[in-house]
């Protein structure tokens, strides 16, 4: 049984949108020993309907990410359910990903941490290392970002908005047929044409691709409409550069930048496709795109979801811990 989270008190806020957040939380989970200069310390953040409870079977002993060697931070996202959350706070305002990662900052300043050896994440965790890795450049010193992206494109902001069309259709409360929805919808983006074509949902236990579905319906009854909802529009509106010191200028802000980089979409990826990472990786100054061959498309790069792209992962953060000293 994974344990409770942390809870870091951050205050009241002031959000990009204008809004205030009073009371705010961030919820975390470390593991391993910050050492005495601060600056060997891991940032793991969250991703979409995940929480710290699906990071951590990415940590452990002999491990790239090794509790022996590295203070490792898991932090949840604003509206997951577990930090400050529609789901736990009334009338809960707009927040970006610009707004996690300043809070982020906060707790990490708390901790003690001087300097992130690793901004590392998967999906909208991936968004939130870019963001780091931008707005605090001389605070990060490696950036891996594996199915994910600097700013979100179009067309996945398109998908979201089906997703989201599917979870409103339903007024009901809760909204089960809305959900069940939205997780049918989902399950169609998140893995690939090869991976229904090959029967590779059989290796992840389910006999068709109908009683895949039909986990996925069981799994997202259990999320907070609210919550989704909440982290979708971050996810939207997702950009390292629409903020004052870059204003809208993507380029400039991959250029800025220093961080020794690896960018890791994976080639069957449906909404985070390679050709939107060779796209960024040309205006980073130290950074590689190495794809990540696998047929299990978006999912492949999940914390501990595909052993062997696990492993291809793990591979990159070992480099990354490496060079980035």
């Amino acid at each position: 049984m994974v344990e409770s989270p942390e809870l870091f008190a951050v205050g009241e806020v002031a959000l990009e949108s204008g809004g205030t957040l009073r009371s705010a939380r961030l919820a975390y989970v470390t593991r391993g020993k910050l050492n005495a200069a601060g600056d060997n310390a891991v940032l793991f953040p969250s991703y979409y309907t995940g929480t710290h409870r699906e990071n951590l079977a990415m940590i452990g002993p002999g491990r790239a990410l090794d509790p022996n060697e590295y203070f490792i931070v898991i932090v949840n996202l604003l509206g997951n359910g577990q930090s400050s959350s529609p789901s736990n706070y009334a009338n809960f305002p707009a927040v970006t990903l610009r707004d996690n990662v300043t809070l982020q900052w906060r707790l990490l300043e708390s901790l003690g941490v001087k300097q992130l050896a690793l901004a590392y994440g998967w999906s909208m965790g991936a968004q939130q290392a870019y963001h780091h890795a931008a707005l605090f450049p001389e605070r990060v010193r490696a950036l891996l970002a594996v199915c994910g992206s600097a700013r979100t494109s179009p067309h996945n902001w398109v998908f979201l908005e089906g997703v989201k069309a599917a979870l409103l259709a339903d007024a009901t409360e809760p909204p089960q047929r809305g959900l069940k929805a939205f997780a049918r919808v989902y399950a169609g983006w998140a893995y690939s044409q090869a991976f229904f074509r090959e029967r590779l949902y059989e290796r992840l236990g389910h006999a068709s691709p109908e009683a895949l579905l039909r986990a996925w319906e069981e799994d997202h009854l259990g999320y907070d409409p609210r919550d989704l909802l909440c982290v979708l529009e971050s996810w939207q509106g997702a950009d390292i550069s629409n903020n004052p010191t870059f204003r809208a200028d993507l380029p400039s802000a991959l250029r800025a930048i220093t961080a020794c980089t690896i960018v890791m979409p994976c080639r069957t990826d449906l909404y985070f496709p390679p050709e939107d990472s060779r796209l960024e990786v040309e205006h980073l100054p130290r950074a590689e795109l190495r794809v990540l061959e696998s047929k299990f498309g978006h999912v492949a790069g999940g914390p501990n979801r595909i052993a062997e792209d696990t492993a291809f992962v793990e591979a990159a953060i070992r480099e990354l811990l490496v060079k980035g000293r």
